[in-house]
């Protein structure tokens, strides 16, 4: 007999606890059942159930092979589950968490091209500027920039995006230009809310010296468009990524405040839950954006 339907009918027998219930399961005979656990028996040359008139129970060596038994089931569902799923079209929802600026910016223009390739997935992009746990709040996968703290998710980049400070030209006009960092102490800055670090740059100089900039400003926001949109009329210096600032610096609109300084880097990259497997629908959205972002960055956006 099959050693791994032995298995199962022996498990099925623990877990519906008798033969009659475990054949309604397995969509089997009662005897055919039993006589898959009496071959089991026979094979392990071990008594694996305590059977009597009223009910059946595991034996001690019963319980510990349940216990191994039961993880190669469950081992065994699993693979099929994955030929399965690896062999199928795309398709469920696809809960996705992305930073509003880029959301807005560069992930929505490129949806319905995907969604029109593969029209069996939907789409819910969550837009937000804080942190989300993955698994616990149910996304499917996240786009990140800049450093990725350490974490046990899988993550694949998609692009690179540079980070600098600009402004107005009326706004360099009216209050100067700064040539060096400690310049920014005499500069209306334009602060983003939600860093972790406060009201504070943290910027390289021409030595690689890191420098720290903590300088009040006329507006502190936690979304970069509204930064943008104030560095644009003159209210100040903002620290912002080109990915966001790129159309606005090719119109003129804005301007590099220190062209000297070293460029930070930025990576982005989008993340997903660890497993064993990645769901197709991941997959291919992943595969979608690296496609399509293949020609960007750091300043070709």
């Amino acid at each position: 007999m099959d050693r791994l339907t032995e298995m199962e009918a022996f498990a099925t027998v623990v877990d519906q606890g008798g033969f009659t219930d475990a054949a309604k399961k397995m969509g089997i005979s009662k005897s055919a059942v039993s006589k898959h656990v009496s071959s089991l028996e026979a094979r392990l040359g071990a008594r694996l159930l305590n059977r009597t008139t009223r009910r059946v129970s595991p034996t001690e060596i019963g319980l510990a092979y349940y216990d191994r038994a039961r993880r190669v089931l469950n081992d065994a569902g699993e693979a099929d589950a994955l030929v399965t799923s690896m062999q199928s079209a795309p398709s469920g929802l696809l809960r996705i968490s992305v930073a509003t600026d880029f959301g807005v910016n560069h992930l929505s223009p490129v949806l319905g091209e995907f969604l029109r390739e593969f029209p069996d997935i939907t789409v819910n992009m969550v837009l937000n500027n804080r942190y989300v746990e993955l698994i616990s709040e149910g996304f499917d996968m996240a786009i990140r920039i800049g450093e990725l703290e350490d974490s046990t998710l899988r993550a694949r980049k998609l692009a690179d995006t540079t980070k600098r400070m600009i402004a107005s030209p009326a706004y360099f006009e009216k209050y100067g230009r700064p040539e060096k960092i400690d310049d920014l102490n005499e500069h209306k800055l334009l602060h983003y809310s939600n860093q972790s670090s406060g009201n504070v740059w943290k910027l390289a100089a021409p030595s690689g010296e890191k420098r720290q900039v903590r300088t009040a400003g006329w507006l502190t926001v936690n979304d970069g468009q509204s930064l943008l949109n104030a560095a644009i009329s003159g209210l100040g210096i903002a620290y912002l990524p080109n990915f966001l600032y790129c159309e606005a610096e090719k119109e003129g609109l804005v301007q590099e405040a220190i062209p000297d300084l070293p460029v930070e880097m930025l990576g982005i990259y989008a993340v997903y839950p660890p497993g064993r497997f990645t769901q197709p629908k991941v997959r291919a959205f992943i595969d979608f954006l690296v496609q399509s972002f293949a020609t960007k960055g750091p300043d070709t956006w």
